[in-house]
Formats: structure tokens, C-alpha cells, sequence
């Protein structure tokens, strides 16, 4: 009598797939995007995500308050603008709203619940080897074309901080923030002086919480209108016409003449300017949506770099001074998890971004590719949305052409997709 092995049991669940296209890898609006230009051009792919729903990051991941921060003309996916009765900046349900329409529009159907364990190219075959687990079950996808759409914000980023573990109050990451609801009369850390610390302070405020602050680094907070204009279109225009440095010191005076002296209430500003440091760096600027007067009456407290924090809510701060906290949330941002499952060394650094600089990252060896790491927001991940789809699409297509000529007529290839 013939019996299975623990071993094949394993072995004989696992199910392996050929892609007669690109796998993508993340179905937030950078994957959508590539789906999107992909179906245009006639090309099947598979888009795997391991969340249940598109876009997790913005259905997830973000607090009830927000909104886009720029301009919804600078945030929309290709060939497909947003509502003319959408406001200029669209709260996060319209966003999400909007990302549905796209999905269904160009018929994009992700895989959900599918988690990418490992992708490796395969050197000898010239084919990519993603390796997934959905449901307990194993699944590997043989393609040609790999789409790093994961982007950079997969993952939060929690520091070190000593007494952070033995602290008895509560203690979550601007990810599972919500609202300032439950935090009606206590004292609140917030950690990261970023849009989203400066957000999510501002919203404690409103719900009548006490925030303070932490800014350990400097920072450019920049309105987010300048004379009725976007001040992110303002610059874009500048940028047409004058050299960056110049642009960048225009924005300063804009900023100072609209804000103040924003070191004043002890927001340093760097001394690289904001689009520069944009480029160099990726540091995004804040752009203001309130916050600052709060800061200025006092109802949000800018407080220093954090000492230790004691597990009967007493926070000691590097000047020595100390304070009594009931919770703290972690506004300190998020990095890419493409070093934990993308086996590349060659196009990707150790931190999960592209090697080459902001804005040319999005292609690599071996049909690679990479879109939502430029730091250029929904506008960059759009356009390279759209070089990365007709990159792909031309050489589909020269292929297919060759394999016409080769094949006889009466002869038809059956691919799983």
C-alpha cells in the first residue's frame, strides 16, 4: 500500500504558475496603475496583494482626519481624473472611493490574502520565481517582468527608546491612529513632527487632548497655500522657469511671510532648502494645515528628543525636564520591506530603495521593475506607472510578433494566464 509522506503532502500543495505577463507585487495606486497601463496595451499580468482590499496602507493604515495634501490634479492615476464635484483636496474616504473606480474601470482583480514570501531570478531560465503562501498553501509564479510596487511606506517604523516596552500607557503607531476621540483631556506624546505628527497633533487638539510635540530634527513647514495657490503648484511653476536655489529661497520668503519665524516656536529649519532637500534627501516638507497656530497659542507643545520614559508615565526629555504622559503615538513614519523578500542586490540598497537617485529608480536587470520609491508622491508613482507599462508592453509585443512567425496558425499556446 502506497502512502504519502509528511514531506510530499507539502510538496504536493504546492502549485506552480506561468505568467504570460508581469507579476505585480502590492495593489496600492502604484500597482493599480501599472495593472492599469498594462490592460491598455493588451498585456496579462497577475497583481498579488496580502492584504484583503486594494490600497490597505490608505483603508488601514491612516487616521479618520485625513486629507491629500496636494492639489487632487497632482494625485490622480493615469487616464482617469477624479470627479469635478471632488473638493481640491479629497478626504481619504474620496480617495479611496476614487481607487475603486480605477480598479473597476480597467477590470483589475489582485489576488488578496497573497503573501509574497521570496523572488529570485533565475539566472539559467532568464525568468523571475515568485514564491507565495495564501491559506496555508504554497504557490510559485514563473515570469518574465517583476513589479516592485510595494513602495516605501510597507512597513511602520517604531524607534528605540528607553522604557518605551515597561510603559503602562498606551502606545500605538500613527498607522493605528484614528481619531483624537479617546484621548479627550490626557496627555499625549506624539513622537515625529512630520505631516503626519503635526496631523495628528493638531487632531488631538480639536478633541480637546493635550499633544506635545517631539521634534528632534529640523524641519521646513511651508503653507499649503500661498495667495489662494497650492504652494506645490506655485513651485512647480517657478521651476519651469527658474533655477532651483532660487525657487527655493522664494519659497522661504512666501513661507516666513505667511507662517512667521517658525524657529520661534522652536521648528529649526534646515539649512539645505526644501525642494533641494526633497531631491537629496527625500524629506518631504510639511505642509500646514493648522497646526502652526496651535503650536503658537500653546495648545500643542514642541518638546526635544525623548531620554527615557519611565513605566509610570513620566517622560524625561534630553534638556533634563520632565512631564507626565497617559500615551504616546509614534508618528515616525515607514520604510520599504523589499530587503525582506526581493533575493536582488544589485538594483535595490539595504534599505529597501532603488539605487539609483530620486526619480530614475524605476528600472533595473531582468526585467525589474520598481515604481512608489521616487519620494515624488502619487505624481511620480503616475508616471512611472506609465513608462514601466509601455516598457513592458513593447517588448510583449515584439515577442508575441516572433512567435507568430514561428508558430504555425493552426497551432495555440495555453497559458495558465
Amino acid at each position: 500500500m502506497f502512502t504519502f509522506s509528511e514531506t510530499d503532502h507539502v510538496f504536493s500543495s504546492r502549485r506552480c504558475v506561468w505568467v504570460n505577463g508581469p507579476v505585480i507585487v502590492g495593489a496600492g495606486p502604484s500597482g493599480l496603475a501599472v495593472a492599469a497601463g498594462l490592460k491598455e496595451n493588451g498585456v496579462p499580468y497577475v497583481i498579488l496583494e496580502r492584504a484583503d482590499c486594494i490600497a490597505s496602507l490608505w483603508q488601514k493604515r491612516t487616521y479618520d482626519r485625513l486629507k491629500l495634501h496636494l492639489p487632487k490634479k497632482f494625485c490622480q492615476l493615469p487616464k482617469f481624473p477624479f470627479p469635478d464635484h471632488y473638493p481640491e483636496y479629497p478626504n481619504r474616504k474620496q480617495f479611496i472611493n476614487y481607487l475603486e473606480s480605477y480598479a473597476k474601470n480597467f477590470d483589475i482583480n489582485p489576488h488578496f490574502n497573497e503573501c509574497v514570501q521570496s523572488a529570485k531570478y533565475d539566472e539559467p531560465c532568464g525568468l523571475w520565481r515568485v514564491k507565495t503562501v495564501k491559506n496555508g498553501s504554497e504557490i510559485e509564479y514563473i515570469c518574465q517582468w517583476l513589479v516592485v510596487a510595494t513602495g516605501e511606506n510597507a512597513e511602520r517604523v517604531v524607534p528605540e527608546i528607553d522604557g518605551l516596552k515597561e510603559f503602562k500607557g498606551e502606545v500605538i503607531h500613527a498607522c493605528d491612529y484614528k481619531s483624537g476621540e479617546n484621548y479627550r483631556g490626557k496627555n499625549v506624546l506624539v513622537v515625529g513632527c512630520g505631516n503626519s505628527g503635526m496631523e495628528v497633533s493638531l487632531d488631538l487638539c480639536n478633541h480637546n487632548a493635550n499633544p506635545s510635540m517631539v521634534v528632534r530634527s529640523s524641519i521646513h513647514v511651508l503653507p499649503r497655500e500661498v495667495f489662494g495657490k497650492s504652494t506645490f503648484e506655485l513651485a512647480m511653476m517657478m521651476l519651469k522657469w527658474l533655477p532651483l536655489w532660487l525657487v527655493d529661497k522664494m519659497m522661504l520668503v512666501f513661507a516666513w511671510m505667511v507662517l512667521g519665524n517658525t524657529e520661534n516656536y522652536g521648528l529649526k529649519r534646515p539649512v539645505i532648502g526644501p525642494l533641494a532637500l526633497k531631491n537629496s534627501q527625500g524629506k518631504t516638507p510639511v505642509l500646514d494645515i493648522g497646526a502652526l497656530e496651535r503650536i503658537r497659542s500653546g495648545e500643542i507643545r514642541v518638546v526635544p528628543g525623548v531620554k527615557r520614559l519611565s513605566s509610570c508615565g513620566v517622560v524625561e526629555f534630553v534638556d533634563g525636564e520632565k512631564m507626565d504622559v497617559d500615551a504616546v503615538v509614534l508618528a515616525t513614519g515607514y520604510k520599504s520591506n523589499v530587503p525582506y523578500w526581493l533575493q536582488e542586490s544589485e538594483f535595490f540598497c539595504k534599505n529597501g530603495f532603488p539605487k539609483a537617485p530620486f526619480g530614475n529608480g524605476w528600472k533595473g536587470n531582468g526585467g525589474l521593475y520598481a515604481i512608489g520609491f521616487s519620494r515624488k508622491g502619487l505624481a511620480g508613482a503616475s508616471a512611472e506607472a506609465v513608462k514601466i507599462s509601455q516598457d513592458i508592453a513593447k517588448v510583449w509585443k515584439d515577442d508575441l510578433k516572433k512567435k507568430k512567425q514561428k508558430v504555425p496558425t493552426h497551432r495555440r499556446c495555453i497559458s495558465t494566464f
